[in-house]
């Protein structure tokens, strides 16, 4: 069973740019792996995830702004953030499901968007 990290997270204006990632442990051809964020006092949502078979998706927030990719081979899922406002700061946690159900979750990367 696999564990992820994310990293990328920081310090950002507004309108700006990061780059996340999460690294697995192991193989990820048999997992869903995507981004969920959690605001402060508000409850965890989800942002995007690439799925083992190939498709994206995308909460609205994240259409048109964020793109989710993975790289099976290098075990890792990047999530490119462009145009960031401030509803997008939070902690952003990585999540990796298997076909049978097990689930994995990072220990997550503050994002903070300034205005």
């Amino acid at each position: 069973q696999v564990q992820v990290v994310e990293s990328g997270g920081g310090l950002v204006q507004w309108g700006g740019s990061l780059r996340l990632s999460c690294e697995a442990s192991g193989s990820i051809v048999f997992y869903t792996v995507g981004w969920y964020r959690q605001a402060l006092g508000k409850q965890r949502e989800f942002v995007a995830d690439a799925t083992s078979g190939g498709r994206v998706n995308y909460a609205d927030p994240a259409k048109g702004r964020f793109t989710i990719s993975r790289n099976n081979a290098k075990r890792t899922v990047v999530l490119q953030m462009n145009s960031l406002n401030s509803e997008d700061t939070g902690v952003y946690y990585c999540k990796a499901t298997n076909v049978n159900g097990y689930v994995s979750w990072g220990l997550g990367t503050q994002v903070t968007v300034s205005s």
